[in-house]
């Protein structure tokens, strides 16, 4: 069993977009099962290849009891109605922030084989997809937050 460590906000592996997998191979499958091990901890729900040092677009997700992963994922679709929860990231440990996402989400991929995986969920699911997606195009979710909410979660931050 492989426990990566998470890279931290200031890792400049977090804010540049990740390479497109091009090779579904036993190196891929191992970096799937590196992200599906080390997410399969209370209180994690996705975790991206960007955020355990790697520049690949793929990510695993621990939602509902549901352990899975997605290459080369891209949003198809996001639904109007939106939730605003708060929300947090395992490479900024311990700031929260009500943060807009859409309530339902639909992401095409693959799976480590190179099968077409369609993934497609509401609420935690719908975030998660979200949020993922953005760690693989070099974003945080402290970039989607806007007035109050960016002033209080980059003071926290920087109070650390």
């Amino acid at each position: 069993m492989t426990i990566r460590p998470i890279r931290e906000l200031g890792d400049p592996v977090l804010r540049t977009p990740a390479d497109e997998v091009r090779a579904f191979d036993k190196e891929l499958a191992a970096l799937v099962r590196d992200l599906e091990e080390t997410v399969d901890h209370p209180g994690r729900a996705g975790l991206a290849a960007p955020q355990i040092g790697v520049s690949a677009r793929v990510f695993s997700y621990h939602v509902d009891g549901e352990i899975g992963h997605l290459v080369n994922p891209r949003i198809v679709e996001l639904s109007e109605e939106v939730q605003d929860g708060d929300e947090g990231c395992l490479s900024i440990p311990g700031i929260w922030a009500p943060t807009v996402r859409a309530m339902h989400a639909v992401a095409e991929g693959f799976d480590v084989h190179g099968e077409p995986l369609r993934l497609s969920g509401s609420g935690l699911m719908a975030r998660c997809l979200q949020h993922e997606v953005d760690h693989l195009d070099g974003k945080v979710f402290l970039d989607r937050l806007t007035g109050e909410a960016r002033k209080s979660a980059l003071r926290a931050l920087r109070s650390r």
